[in-house]
């Protein structure tokens, strides 16, 4: 069993509250966890109206599936026209890992 996280560091357009800010960011978690079946959730820069990190956590059998979904869901947010994709952090952990 392999455990896959993606840390998305990501800027957003013209926003100017908390409020805005969730209603852009919301979209993006529903999708990445619809189209992709991980979990998903805004995980930092709470408190920042137009910073956002998003979490991104998928299992599978062998670590070349996790890799490619992780690598799909970056594509995913760095292919939003009103987010621009800072920075992307993978971790694997597998078996051999403790």
């Amino acid at each position: 069993m392999y455990v896959g996280a993606l840390e998305l560091d990501i800027l957003l357009g013209d926003v100017h509250s908390l409020k805005q800010k969730r209603s852009a960011v919301r979209p993006v978690i529903a999708e990445l966890r619809r189209r992709f079946e991980v979990s998903a959730a805004e995980a930092g820069h709470l408190e920042l109206h137009r910073r956002a990190l998003i979490g991104v956590a998928a299992v599978a059998p062998d670590a070349e599936h996790v890799r490619d979904l992780l690598d799909a869901c970056e594509r995913l947010v760095a292919g939003r026209p009103e987010l621009q994709l800072l920075s992307a952090r993978h971790r694997l952990v597998g078996p051999e890992d403790e």
